[in-house]
């Protein structure tokens, strides 16, 4: 059977993307709102304190631990060499703080922080050359992970060159299977189109890290209509959390909970914090995770 731990991600509280979005809100506030709804892990977010003890010491005050971050990667824009300097240093303070991921999402053409340009209609596509940058370079990411302690995700993710089934498909085939492991996003799967459970069941020895994000698929629908951005849309509502959007969750639990998966269930809802309280919702996500899937 699964061991699984619970966190939740500061974006609903504040948004690194939008700083706008949330702005009132302070770190202080977002870990004990995360604390006082049942919750705890959490990931890194871009108000959290840089100096490891003192951001250590505002955690353990409340019973949380860090169990990951994002690293946007540039291996198909950048000299490896920085990306590499750039992952090492990410690596070391999440290894500092106990945190046993890191999560990968490749920018080098990502179309997700662009207000400009639809997130559907103006997908970008990796060339050949992209995938052999991507691939090469995620594996020897993940070997200076493993040999800094760490487990390395890669994260598909709407508006990038890895989102579809055959994107994460090729990425899985391409990479090494003990290197590079896979973060498990239940809301860009199913926002993007993609059979969410299917992808499941195939990479489950592989997924190391799963993000549960429900969808509101009326709003989806309108941002693929009007050719909406990908931060347009987030503003509108298309993500929530898990219980209050179209997702059914539970044949997620099931396939997971019987399984030997030993990691983190984090519950990430990029939302606008002053239509979306993120106690609230967060209390919610706790309810049904609680109910649904027993934990």
């Amino acid at each position: 059977m699964a061991n699984i731990r619970l966190g939740i991600a500061p974006i609903a509280w504040t948004n690194d993307d939008m700083p706008d979005l949330g702005k009132e809100n302070t770190f202080e506030q977002c870990v004990s709102e995360m604390a006082l709804a049942g919750f705890t892990g959490c990931e890194v977010g871009g108000r959290y304190p840089h100096d490891v003890e003192v951001l250590k010491k505002a955690l353990q005050l409340r019973g949380i631990s860090i169990a990951s971050a994002w690293f946007s990667s540039f291996l198909t824009s950048e000299p490896y060499a920085q990306v590499e300097k750039d992952f090492i240093a990410h690596c070391e303070f999440l290894h500092a703080m106990g945190a046993d991921f890191v999560n990968v999402a490749e920018q080098g053409n990502s179309v997700q922080g662009k207000l400009d340009v639809p997130v559907f209609a103006g997908k970008p596509y990796n060339t050949e050359e992209d995938w052999k940058k991507l691939t090469e370079g995620l594996n020897k990411l993940g070997a200076v992970a493993k040999k800094l302690g760490m487990t390395m995700t890669y994260h598909h993710h709407m508006g990038t060159g890895v989102q579809t089934e055959a994107e994460i498909d090729k990425l899985m085939e391409m990479t090494d299977p003990e290197l590079v492991f896979l973060l498990y996003d239940t809301g860009h799967l199913v926002c993007s189109g993609e059979d969410y459970l299917g992808i499941l069941k195939k990479y489950l020895p592989r997924i190391r890290h799963i993000h549960l994000k429900d969808v509101r698929m009326k709003v989806r629908d309108r941002v693929k209509a009007e050719d909406m951005s990908f931060l347009d849309g987030v503003r509108a509502g298309m993500f929530t959390v898990p219980g209050d959007g179209d997702i059914d969750f539970a044949p997620i639990f099931d396939i997971v909970g019987k399984s030997s998966y030993d990691g983190w269930y984090i519950v990430e809802a990029e939302q606008d914090p002053a239509k979306a309280n993120p106690l609230e919702y967060a209390q919610m996500a706790r309810k049904y995770i609680r109910d649904k899937a027993h934990i």
